[in-house]
């Protein structure tokens, strides 16, 4: 998810932990909890530093291996042990250590539930997890997590059980947003005959979803209400030897292993052959936002190659 919503769960998992006695107990765990909890919120997402290097390193790395199973344990580790020495509450190092994988836990969790997907189960499997049911930013979580910050800052409530009360309605909403996403995927196979691979992806509208179907060696992109197709667009593939000429570049390697709906078309004019690689999952109002433009001369040699976002930050989709 986005990093603002990240950091603020971080938060609220501090609240969270004073149900742990030990934690509740000492001020300076606790402080130190705060800490661990908000920087391991976060810290997954270090990988970030890659784009320094250029979006196609970034692509490589982002959501892979610093979210894998193995730094579940290593993030926590990295964070509480100098948390432990600065704060000096050595004797309360499990407490913290605990927490604090709780927070880099929770955030490769939320990770897992949007379009763009994570590298959760590496190294067992490269694969891409992308359950695509929550947004990017979820409204509805970030207010009700700040509603609950906001309490435990200006009022006596008890921390624990009011944070006990936040996580249990964001599991709640987690699991009914599961559900709907199932019912309408269900609802619009059956109303279209849909038999081909098709994908539902959330809109920050809860009844409204971005839908992708691939049959027939072609995709078919639009928006669903309730059900109910509100756009439709067709894509095809494009066949030229210009893309073939394509496929070594960095850029494309690099997202051919992340990309999971590849839609490719080649455009031809007086210098040489403009290629886009899209991930269609990415589309939105007949633009695919995000994938690989490479120019070629006549002889198809590369010009020049471009990776990322075909979109200003702030323009949907929020995923």
């Amino acid at each position: 998810m986005d990093t603002g919503s990240h950091l603020l769960f971080g938060a609220t998992l501090a609240g969270l932990a004073m149900l742990d006695p030990v934690v509740a107990g000492q001020p300076q765990l606790a402080h130190a909890v705060l800490a661990g909890t908000l920087i391991g919120s976060h810290a997954p997402d270090f990988d970030t530093l890659t784009r320094l290097k250029g979006f196609t390193a970034y692509l490589k790395h982002h959501r892979g291996l610093s979210h894998a199973l193995p730094a579940l344990f290593v993030w926590p580790v990295l964070v509480s042990l100098p948390l432990a020495w600065i704060f000096g509450v050595q004797d309360g190092w499990l407490h913290l250590f605990a927490w604090t994988m709780a927070a880099v836990c929770f955030h490769v969790f939320l990770d897992a539930f949007n379009a763009y997907g994570v590298q959760c189960f590496r190294p067992i499997t490269r694969k891409w997890v992308h359950l695509d049911i929550l947004c990017l930013y979820e409204p509805f979580l970030f207010g009700l997590h700040a509603a609950g910050l906001a309490a435990w800052l200006v009022t006596d409530w008890p921390p624990g059980p009011l944070f006990a009360a936040v996580y249990a309605s964001t599991f709640a909403y987690i699991a009914l947003r599961a559900l709907h996403h199932r019912h309408s995927l269900v609802t619009f196979r059956k109303r279209y005959g849909i038999y081909g691979s098709c994908h539902l992806i959330p809109t920050l509208n809860w009844f409204r979803w971005q839908y992708i179907v691939e049959q027939d060696g072609r995709f078919q992109v639009g928006l669903v209400c309730k059900g109910r197709m509100e756009s439709q667009e067709i894509l095809e593939q494009d066949d030229n030897p210009a893309i073939q000429a394509t496929r070594g570049m960095d850029g494309v390697r690099a997202f051919l292993q992340f990309a999971q709906r590849i839609h490719v078309s080649c455009k031809e004019n007086e210098d040489g052959y403009e290629v886009k690689w899209s991930d269609v999952r990415f589309s939105h109002r007949h633009k695919l936002s995000f994938g690989v433009d490479v120019k070629l001369d006549r002889n198809l040699r590369v010009i020049s190659q471009r990776a990322g976002y075909r979109k200003k930050g702030y323009e949907p989709p929020y995923i």
